[in-house]
């Protein structure tokens, strides 16, 4: 199928990527028109979905499968009320019933919004009224039950909501039993454009309230690099990423690329991750290809890998947080896999990338996906020179890449602002080495100004990582009158270094970062702490460790107030 999407499949050297790969898109492509229902004319009985879960329960699924469930979910969201444009959020973890929804309202022209199960009253209220949803389709568990009854009295323009579980409260329909008694579906006419919204995702947050990320039909197309050249996928691959749907990192490695190249995907439905449990899953139902962010390979290699039998196990990524080259290293000396990262954004596809041609430099995100025009903008407006921090841009002059969004909704202001005279501003910072490739500094608001050094805080917190007292840490700068900025770390000590927080360790834990990366950038300031702030998808808000240190700075200057 790929043929029809590509005008060159194979490459062998980065040189032959850059300089044959475009994406063919036809008019009023839809996903589930043209690769679902067509793999199910094709291939009925080639294997889709893989799905298990950790009360031991099984599921496979074939395309044929996936097309007559999702038939069945368009129709009843049809009788549901649910018309092109409308919007219908998806609470679904990972519970089977999220593919056949999404296909679903691709079928009908619907605006799919997945989202996380640990939102709260506030977030959906807050969605609700945003985005003017008209539907939730949820997992029937009590809390989140709970959540959105809380919400229904300020959520004006949701009319219709339905579960999917245990729970099925009053007012609520029952998806499954929908589905079961559901009227045939007939295709509509016309479904869509390319350049109509199909999916809608609110980022996480890390620096203020949710953004509204719009893409079209056309941008699964966009995840072939991230499927095929990326995961290093084919038809008989077996593919698990670690992700809930509420993420658009389900799309990444659970939906788009995997199904348009052919491969079967693997959910593993779980609560609570166990790196045992999860290396179990890959030995036995012999998954081939592998994606997780670097926190899942920490735990791993703490495990005895000897006891699992990863013979099938072809291909490893890395995605969600930048590597440390410390996992990296231990992996491959256990397994013999070489991590692949990757770099990309809700707001578009991957943008940097380690192809299968492309030998790996731990710690680095790759070469750039030649479907992106990419630079590195330093502060004073030019290109980033070797070695020389600056901005990762796209320009959008020549052509827009397939998979870049297509801006926020309903915010014209903030979409100008990152996305202005066919230049979109990622926002994150980067440095590139003599042989191009690209890696991670951190966001641009994250980089510390510190006499005179621009610091990123991803190399301080990989220094930091590798001393043995170290779970997670965030590092951000604290205003100094010489300095500008001084190099902070909040730190979340194991379990065995609790007790010794103090001085001492602090200043053990500055000596090794010294010996570790460039003394310049040690942590001047260092604060022990229960826990980090986080978003509700778990990334770190450094922003909330800065404006609390702010605050703190305030207070301590200002003059007591006299009594009155």
């Amino acid at each position: 199928m790929l043929e029809k999407y590509l005008k060159k499949i194979d490459f062998t050297s980065q040189e032959d990527f850059e300089k044959n790969y475009e994406v063919i898109v036809p008019e009023h492509f839809n996903f589930a028109y043209d690769i679902v229902d067509e793999w199910a004319k094709q291939s009925p009985d080639k294997k889709a979905l893989c799905w298990t879960n950790d009360k031991g329960e099984h599921r496979d699924f074939s395309f044929s499968e996936i097309k007559k469930y999702s038939d069945q979910a368009a129709s009843y969201f049809l009788s549901a009320g649910i018309q092109p444009g409308d919007k219908v959020m998806l609470i679904l973890k990972r519970r089977y019933e999220f593919w056949f929804a999404i296909i679903a309202l691709h079928k009908i022209g619907a605006i799919a919004i997945p989202a996380t199960h640990l939102l709260t009253k506030k977030d959906i209220i807050y969605r609700s009224q945003a985005a003017d949803i008209h539907m939730i389709l949820a997992v029937g568990e009590e809390e989140v039950i709970r959540h959105i009854n809380d919400a229904l009295p300020e959520c004006a323009s949701i009319k219709r909501l339905a579960s999917v579980g245990a729970i099925i409260p009053e007012g609520w329909d029952d998806f499954n039993r929908e589905l079961s008694q559901s009227a045939p579906f007939v295709r509509p006419e016309k479904v869509n454009d390319n350049e109509d919204i199909s999916i809608l995702y609110f980022t996480s947050g890390t620096s203020g309230e949710p953004k509204m990320v719009i893409h079209n039909f056309a941008y699964p197309l966009g995840h072939i690099s991230t499927a095929k050249y990326w995961h290093n996928l084919h038809e008989n691959s077996l593919h698990l990423t670690v992700a809930d749907t509420g993420w658009a990192k389900a799309v990444w490695g659970k939906l788009y690329g995997q199904w348009i190249i052919g491969a079967c995907v693997f959910v593993y439905d779980h609560e609570k991750f166990t790196p045992a449990d999860m290396l179990r899953m890959i030995a036995q139902y012999k998954v081939t290809s592998f994606c997780a962010p670097p926190t899942v390979f920490r735990f791993m290699i703490r495990e005895d890998l000897t006891t699992f039998d990863l013979s099938a196990l072809e291909w490893c990524t890395i995605a969600g947080e930048a590597l440390n080259p410390s996992v990296y290293q231990q992996f491959y000396e256990l397994t013999g896999i070489k991590l692949r990262e990757a770099f990309g954004q809700t707001e578009g596809t991957c943008m940097v990338l380690t192809s299968p041609w492309v030998e790996p430099k731990p710690g680095s995100m790759g070469l750039p996906n030649p479907a992106y025009d990419i630079d590195l903008l330093t502060a004073d407006g030019r290109s980033a020179e070797v070695g020389e921090q600056g901005e990762i841009i796209i320009h959008t002059d020549k052509k827009k890449p397939v998979g870049l969004f297509s801006g926020y909704y309903r915010n014209e202001e903030l979409t100008k602002n990152v996305y202005d005279n066919d230049v979109y501003h990622t926002g994150d910072v980067a440095w590139k080495d003599e042989d191009g490739y690209y890696w991670f500094v951190g966001r641009n608001d994250d980089v510390i100004k510190s006499s005179g050094y621009r610091i990123g805080p991803f190399e301080v917190e990989s220094a930091l990582m590798m001393h043995p007292a170290v779970v997670e840490c965030a590092i951000t700068g604290v205003p100094d009158e010489v300095r500008g900025q001084v190099v902070k770390a909040t730190i979340v000590l194991s379990q065995d270094y609790k007790s010794q927080a103090g001085e001492a360790l602090a200043k053990e834990i500055q000596q090794h970062v010294k010996t570790v990366t460039a003394p310049y950038k040690y942590p001047r300031i260092i604060e022990f702490v229960e826990e980090l702030p986080k978003t509700i998808s778990g990334k770190i808000r450094r922003v909330e460790i800065r404006e609390e240190d702010l605050k703190d700075l305030q207070n301590s200057e200002s003059p007591d107030k006299p009594d009155l």
